[in-house]
């Protein structure tokens, strides 16, 4: 089937949703595609409405924003508070709420708080403000996290007396570990993120397959991509022979990319680590090891935040475990909207409240 090939063509998306339709035998079943950014596509692109009714997409906790909690925000705010301190940090979190403010409340109140693109931009903010204390906010998975480790070993190199990080880093497998092994949650078969599969390779889910018996498909970002890794996952459903396949092979392969992973688990060693909506999971968190404890911004300028509590009625959590939508959340539309988010499935431009809001995913009930 050479027409696969082509990845942007809305002829080929019909003739695998085609495919889709005349499928025989096809139980009920749903498919989480665990990227945000997969999130986005199906909603914009209207994916869900090219497929049979036998099929439902749910969304999954691969948005680095949405899952990170609220103790985590209360973190950096408190490092924003600090006395000349800099934060620098991607644009999505400014709005994320914390227990009382958020970033953008602090910046509000006089915080100096920069957007930045990358940690090399961050480190250069360093490198301009000689006599400032300059933090970098770490969020984000195993996609981003290398280049936040290769900016600590640059600013080792440069003995950079400045330059700081925040870890709230998170790696995907043992979240997907934890959600596969929960009962209350029903997912017969995995849409695996395309740019985390990059780094860390296919191989990196055949426990999955093996512990649980559930179809993986790693897929790309184009609407064709994903009807593909739709169609790979029914039929696995259909033969009863679940496997781990890619559907992004110009990207993705089955080692991921080696060296990056290297220069990550240099600078970060495995922690405990709390997840929205999945409470703390072992092994699931990055911590900056003891030996670069120097750029350590938590251990440095004792930030650390132990208790939160999440914004009351907000079904975040719930969201990013696909037990709900975000049509089932009461503030859905109404309380929260991205003028006024409450949780930051509504702030983050990978979130699966935003997309359905902003896509109309669901209807949305006026106030």
């Amino acid at each position: 089937m050479e027409w696969l090939n082509t990845y942007r063509d809305g002829e080929v998306a019909g003739k695998l949703a085609a495919l889709l339709k005349e499928m025989d035998g096809l139980p009920a079943v749903r498919f989480m595609e665990v990227c945000g950014t997969h999130t986005v596509s199906i909603c914009r692109h209207g994916v869900r409405e090219l497929l049979p009714p036998e099929i439902t997409l749910t969304s999954g906790p691969g948005c680095p924003v949405c899952v990170t909690a609220t103790a985590d925000i209360d973190t950096f705010i408190k490092g924003a508070e600090l006395e000349g301190s800099i934060i620098t940090t991607f644009g999505d979190l400014l709005r994320v709420p914390g227990s009382s403010s958020s970033l953008q409340g602090a910046r509000a109140e006089g915080a100096d708080i920069r957007i930045v693109y990358s940690s090399l931009d961050a480190l250069e903010v360093a490198r301009q403000n000689p006599g400032r204390q300059v933090i970098f906010l770490g969020v984000g998975f195993e996609t981003t996290t290398p280049t936040v480790a290769a900016a600590i070993l640059t600013a080792e190199q440069e003995e950079l007396q400045n330059f700081s990080v925040i870890s709230s880093h998170k790696v995907m497998p043992p979240a997907l570990d934890a959600l596969l092994s929960d009962p209350d949650i029903q997912i017969d078969g995995l849409i695996c993120p395309g740019h985390v599969s990059i780094m860390i390779g296919a191989d990196a889910y055949e426990p999955f397959v093996e512990r649980y018996k559930i179809p993986c498909v790693i897929a790309g970002f184009e609407p064709v991509d994903i009807l593909k890794a739709v169609l790979m996952l029914a039929e696995q459903v259909k033969t009863g022979k679940p496997q781990v396949e890619i559907a992004y092979d110009r990207a993705v392969t089955r080692e991921g990319n080696r060296q990056a992973m290297n220069v990550m688990y240099t600078i970060f060693e495995p922690a405990d680590a709390l997840w929205r909506g999945l409470t703390v999971i072992p092994g699931s968190g990055l911590e900056i090891r003891p030996e670069y404890d120097y750029f350590n911004a938590r251990q440095r300028f004792d930030l650390s935040i132990k208790e939160a509590k999440d914004p009351a009625g907000c079904a975040c959590g719930d969201v990013l475990k696909s037990i709900k939508t975000p049509a089932d959340c009461k503030l859905f539309g109404k309380a929260c909207v991205p003028e006024h988010p409450i949780g930051p499935c509504m702030v983050s431009g990978e979130g699966a409240c935003g997309a359905y809001y902003k896509y109309r995913q669901t209807p949305v009930q006026q106030k």
